[in-house]
């Protein structure tokens, strides 16, 4: 299959890691962003990847990983669903920030 959909990534190993999990990176670890230190921020940006399958591969890693703390737990809050209301609250406020902020300065409402 072209771009390597639906394959487990080239560094997986099951020898070696187990058994797959799509939440984990299988790559050759490097320092947390918490750990940079100022001077040695650009060097970090410029060991990223922003291919466009690797911002991929990375957003759904974030989501199983979301997906494993919040959705898949013997016992679920409300918690996830929660989180998309709010997250969905916050990009139809983010879409119509213009409209909003053009309405900032009126004195009396329609």
């Amino acid at each position: 299959m072209p771009l390597g959909i639906g394959e487990y990534p080239p560094e997986y190993n099951p020898k070696v890691h187990g058994q797959y999990s799509p939440a984990r990176y299988y790559g050759k670890p490097d320092t947390k962003l918490a750990d940079v230190k100022l001077g040695q921020l650009g060097d970090w940006f410029t060991r990223r990847s922003y291919n466009p399958m690797a911002v991929f591969r990375a957003t759904g890693r974030a989501y199983w990983r979301w997906a494993e703390k919040w959705m898949m737990v013997k016992k679920p809050s409300v918690a996830p669903v929660c989180h998309v209301i709010l997250g969905l609250s916050l990009f139809y406020y983010i879409q119509l920030y213009s409209f909003v902020r053009y309405h900032r300065h009126t004195k009396y409402h329609w």
